[in-house]
């Protein structure tokens, strides 16, 4: 797929982090895109910073996904490329035991159905809704139709303690990938995923600099967080290569997680 501004993007997440590194990437070949998010703030200001549209959206909500479609395609036409990067984490033992009384505590199950609802069943309503508007376009040149690039984790092959609903939630977008390209091959619709490890995002900003110094230094090499913008090329490769299809690919500096 050739990108140019004929060529319009919905990225889920898109305000920030990952999201935003791939927005500014795609437009800065002349793609029109819309950022659906919970932060109307952020999401404003760099839709204006590239000259897209946000779309205030909760990927939980099919009202909501929506009418955030109907807005991006009322302003850009309909999408030819979707990138999901909303997301959310979470850490939590299946049982534990409280170090004072020595009380057992179970996971609380709402917590798991809330990641389980974002990141799986929110990349998947989304694929679905940007899939069928992407059945009405003609083919392009190159045979495409649509690209689809979604967010996964190195949690979804080596989750840490704690972490089983992320990685139950991250693991299922891993699974689905192939079997969505299938799906979609007949249409010209290519589907791929990234595992990303790592990464320098605003949540991790947020931790204590020996923290973040830390995690760093876990990377085989380089021995440094990854870089938003880093995901973004790797987003771009899956966009433009018509041959990069039903693929996961970390993209995680060779890491490994350990247990902790």
């Amino acid at each position: 797929m050739q990108l140019n501004s004929s060529i319009s993007a919905v990225i889920t997440g898109g305000a920030s982090g990952l999201g935003a590194a791939t927005a500014r990437m795609l437009a800065s070949h002349g793609v029109k895109v819309a950022l659906f998010d919970l932060n109307p703030d952020l999401g404003e200001a760099l839709a204006k910073e590239i000259g897209g549209t946000f779309c205030l959206a909760n990927v939980t909500s099919s009202e909501e996904i929506d009418a955030a479609f109907a807005k991006a395609r009322a302003a850009h036409g309909q999408e030819r490329i979707l990138v999901n990067c909303a997301g959310v984490g979470g850490s939590v033992k299946t049982v534990s035991r409280d170090k004072q009384t020595g009380e057992i505590k179970e996971y609380p199950l709402e917590n798991f159905e809330r990641i389980i609802q974002i990141n799986l069943i929110g990349t998947f309503r989304c694929i679905t809704k940007s899939a069928a508007g992407m059945l009405t376009l003609e083919p392009l040149p190159e045979g495409d139709r649509g690209c689809i690039v979604n967010t996964a984790s190195v949690a979804a092959e080596d989750g840490q303690i704690g972490q089983a609903a992320y990685t139950a939630s991250k693991a299922g977008i891993v699974g689905l990938t192939l079997t969505v390209a299938r799906d979609l091959s007949s249409e010209g619709i290519r589907v791929n995923t990234i595992l990303p490890g790592i990464f320098d995002t605003p949540l991790l900003q947020r931790a204590p600099e020996a923290v973040k110094a830390s995690l760093a230094a876990s990377v085989p090499f380089p021995k440094r967080l990854g870089m938003p913008e880093e995901y973004a090329k790797l987003a771009y490769a899956m966009i433009t290569n018509e041959y990069f299809n039903g693929e996961d690919v970390r993209l995680d500096g060779a890491i490994r997680m350990a247990p902790r």
